[in-house]
């Protein structure tokens, strides 16, 4: 279950994470979020980066989407070298 605990937020719009939550959830100082806002509701969603597993499994989509679409190694390059041009 979900724990539950207050916070208030300063006159600068900062918002106390309270301990025993950060402890539970493994937030570590620096850490960044998304932010999200709806009606009356905040939900603050850390941002982590993908596991090197979570990162092989979204490359490996990638490219077998790359390969249906008929997709060079070339036309990657081309690409690549066209924004960089701009």
């Amino acid at each position: 279950m979900a724990e539950i605990q207050t916070t208030k937020m300063s006159s600068k719009g900062q918002v106390v994470i309270p301990g025993a939550i950060r402890t539970r959830l493994g937030l570590e100082p620096g850490v960044q979020f998304v932010v999200i806002g709806e009606g009356d509701t905040i939900v603050l969603k850390p941002i982590a980066a993908p596991s090197m597993r979570e990162f092989d499994e979204v490359m490996e989509r990638a490219r077998e989407a790359a390969r249906r679409a008929g997709m060079k190694r070339s036309d990657v390059a081309s690409a690549i070298a066209a924004v960089r041009s701009r």
